[in-house]
């Protein structure tokens, strides 16, 4: 049976309460958690292959910090030779902002069909639905969007957004809305027809948009990084051409592009480079290119100087990956647009449950893997403070965090607790206490081994 997603209707649930949706079907928490730890493996190896990776984690951190520190400067310098390019600026203060400059765009072209290749972007500021609202038909031509968007869902994750659905779901949604074969299920086969099928799109798109993952301010240049080629498509194709980029993309120069483009996809899919890094620097002859460059209240972050470290985030999905929550509960469990830990620390201002500061273990995991060195971990501690400061505890916290601060404040109540806790685990079978584990124990990747203690036990993995 195709999962049902639990995004948009049911979106003032706390993250507690959409995780117990998705962790119902135990066949799918376990796959889905080990394909993206597949993800996480991959992604090893593509780090240890590289001596220098440690040094390109601190550069990556270095060159972010420094141009958000000079973040106006460089927005003027990419503005000035963008223009001087023959590219046309639009500056947005909001998501509102943002479509608004699109429709008009789109509207004085006279444009009815718009090919995008993927952008979290675009999906933050909800864009599909604006412009659908208004005549205008939008494909996305990214496979993995393509699925969603068929489904009527949004991303689950920002690289791979369909890895919650099983390959059979897409079989049938590909023979519902494609016509393909019923009961088909082969990749190779989906792929094909979703290629032909967007194949058509191309060719009679009146406009292509895409994200920008990088903005080059001494070039005056976007990059654009996928795996399918659909960008080029799109960009290449049609005459008019639109770019939105948050202004936490931009960069001085194409070294320091450069860099970021030696972890962006290891961190990512553990592939070397993204199959496709295309630099757009000026229109097609005779055609236009625009850039809309967007802030939605990435400005209002910079003041937090432990929040700004978010806006270092390249969006490679690495701690998305590794997060033992995210694996386990699902995308759609998090009341916002992008989800796991980099989805917490950008957007736990906006859940107005106050819960997935709380969709975390603290464990660190997503800190150690990132290709910029963000501090998510911290980041999100940070933002739990803040929520307790605000008064705006989730429902049950605000009753027992007081009675858990004075508990932890506590040397003597503390080490009691410590020993009951090391006596149950030499003692008790582990059948009695896998129950209260939940998901997290299920389906952990380093199980306890037979006959051993869990003090040997720690002692060897507590540096994994």
């Amino acid at each position: 049976m195709a999962y049902q997603h639990n995004h948009g209707a049911t979106g003032s649930q706390v993250h507690a309460h959409k995780a117990d949706i998705f962790c119902r079907d135990e066949t799918r928490v376990d796959w889905h958690s080990k394909a993206l730890w597949v993800l996480r493996e991959k992604r090893d190896r593509a780090a240890g292959s590289l001596p220098e990776w440690e040094q390109l984690r601190q550069l990556g951190s270095e060159i972010k910090l420094h141009t958000l520190t000079n973040l106006a400067q460089y927005l003027e310098t990419f503005e000035q030779n963008c223009l001087a390019n023959g590219i046309k600026v639009h500056w947005a203060k909001d998501g509102a902002e943002h479509n608004r400059i699109v429709h008009e765009i789109l509207a004085s072209h006279k444009v009815k069909k718009l090919v995008k290749s993927k952008s979290m972007l675009t999906e933050e500021c909800h864009l599909n639905p604006y412009l659908e609202q208004r005549g205008i038909e939008v494909i996305d031509t990214d496979l993995g969007e393509r699925i969603i968007q068929l489904a009527k869902m949004p991303p689950s994750h920002i690289v791979v957004p369909a890895i919650h659905m099983k390959k059979e779901e897409v079989g049938d949604l590909f023979h519902e809305k494609l016509g393909t074969k019923a009961g088909a299920a082969d990749p190779l086969y989906l792929t094909r027809a979703a290629r032909a099928h967007l194949r058509e799109k191309f060719l009679s798109a009146d406009a292509a948009m895409t994200g920008v993952n990088m903005a080059i301010a001494d070039k005056g240049a976007v990059v654009v990084c996928t795996n399918e080629g659909n960008a080029d498509m799109g960009a290449n194709l049609p005459k008019l051409q639109l770019h939105s980029m948050g202004i936490d993309k931009i960069v001085p120069d194409i070294d320091s592009a450069a860099v970021l483009l030696r972890t962006l996809a290891r961190n990512a899919t553990g592939q070397p480079v993204t199959t496709y890094s295309a630099f757009y620097r000026g229109p097609q002859v005779d055609g236009e290119m625009h850039v809309i460059i967007v802030d939605n209240g990435r400005t209002e972050m910079m003041k937090d100087k432990i929040l700004a470290e978010s806006l270092k985030c390249i969006r490679c999905g690495g701690c998305l990956n590794t997060c033992p929550v995210y694996r386990r509960s699902g995308g759609y469990s998090y009341n916002y647009t992008i989800p796991g830990p980099i989805g917490i620390a950008v957007g736990a201002k906006h859940d107005d449950t106050n819960s997935i500061a709380w969709a975390c273990t603290l464990c660190g995991s997503c800190t150690y893997v990132c290709p910029t060195k963000v501090p998510l971990d911290k980041i999100i501690h940070h933002h739990r403070r803040l929520k307790a400061e605000a008064g705006q505890l989730p429902y049950g916290k605000n009753g027992y965090m007081p009675l858990v601060g004075k508990f932890m404040a506590s040397t003597t109540l503390l080490n009691c607790s410590m020993g009951a806790a090391r006596t149950a685990l030499r003692i008790l079978p582990g059948s009695l206490l896998k129950p209260f584990s939940g998901a997290w124990g299920k389906y952990r990747e380093l199980p306890v081994a037979p006959n051993s203690s869990f003090e040997a036990w720690f002692k060897k993995h507590r540096s994994l």
